[in-house]
Order: structure tokens, then sequence, then C-alpha cells
């Protein structure tokens, strides 16, 4: 499990072989696996494999254009009507969605879309979302283009040992 969670990175370009319908079902069961703050679940998952709908995510942001590659995108919603902590329990949602897409030779890319607002009304319009869900990101995924090596970027400047400034 160690090795890998180190060996998920963010993968921007694809092959153009598809993701299947029983990969993206493991990941959508990997994400619902994720803990919420009583249990409340408050996600929701758009999986986008429409080219033209792709295209309108890939334009949200100059950092969403792999969007258009993707052979599937998933679109990380949540509910703030059903929990204050929708940011993060949709964040362990995203993050066990990327590590089953490293577990089944899959790569993705966390695309943030939340905080901004405009970003949020972008992906709301070209998906046809309500209002009252939030967008929290977009996740595009596909066969891997690009091959990064495991890592980790463990920093022991940043740990504290019983109170901050101890070393």
């Amino acid at each position: 499990m160690l090795e890998l969670i180190k060996s998920r990175r963010s993968i921007r370009k694809y092959t153009a072989e598809p993701v299947t319908d029983e990969q993206v079902q493991a990941m959508l069961e990997a994400a619902m696996a994720a803990p919420s703050a009583n249990n409340a679940q408050p996600w929701e998952f758009v999986v986008v494999r429409d080219a033209g709908l792709r295209q309108q995510l890939a334009a949200t942001h100059s950092w969403s254009y792999m969007a258009a590659d993707a052979p599937v995108v998933f679109v990380v919603l949540g509910d703030a009507r059903r929990s204050d902590h929708w940011v993060e329990d949709t964040s362990a949602a995203t993050q066990n969605l990327l590590l089953a897409a490293t577990a089944l030779g899959l790569g993705g890319v966390w695309v943030g879309i939340y905080p901004r607002a405009e970003r949020e009304a972008h992906v709301r319009k070209a998906l046809g979302i309500p209002e009252g869900k939030r967008v929290l990101c977009i996740v595009p995924v596909g066969h891997p283009a690009e091959q990064k090596p495991p890592r980790t970027q463990y920093d022991p400047a940043k740990v504290h040992r019983d109170r901050y400034g101890n070393r």
C-alpha cells in the first residue's frame, strides 16, 4: 500500500485506450469508501465520457486542458447542506479515486475547481449541475502516456515533535 501511495503521480497525458465501465465502477467504489464526518457521505460524481463535454471542462481554466484528452473525467461534487465538512469528505473521496486509478494501471490528475466561483459556475453550466451542489474538482483519468517514478516529498523540516519547533 505504501508503494502504491508513492506511485500515485499527477498524470496529464493519456493514450487513446478507453477506460472500461468496470474500471470506472471500481474507482467510484473506492471513492465512496472514504471516511466522512458523521458518515454524511456528502459526495456525488458526474462521470463524463462525451468528447464535447470533456472539451468544455478543459476550457474551465488554464490547468484543466487535459480533460479534453482523457477518456473519462470525474466531476466531484459536494453537498454543503449535508455536511459542514463537505470539502474534507469529498477530498478524501477524490484521493481514494486517484489511488484506485493508480492501482488499476491508470493515471489521473486532481484539477481544482473550488473555491473559485467562476470555475464552479463554468462546470455547473456545462453539466447542468444544480446550484445546491458544490464542485470540488475534476479528475481526468486515462491510460498514462507518460511515466513518472514513485516518490515521496517527505520533508523533516515540516515535522514537529510534541510542540511546534521541536525537531
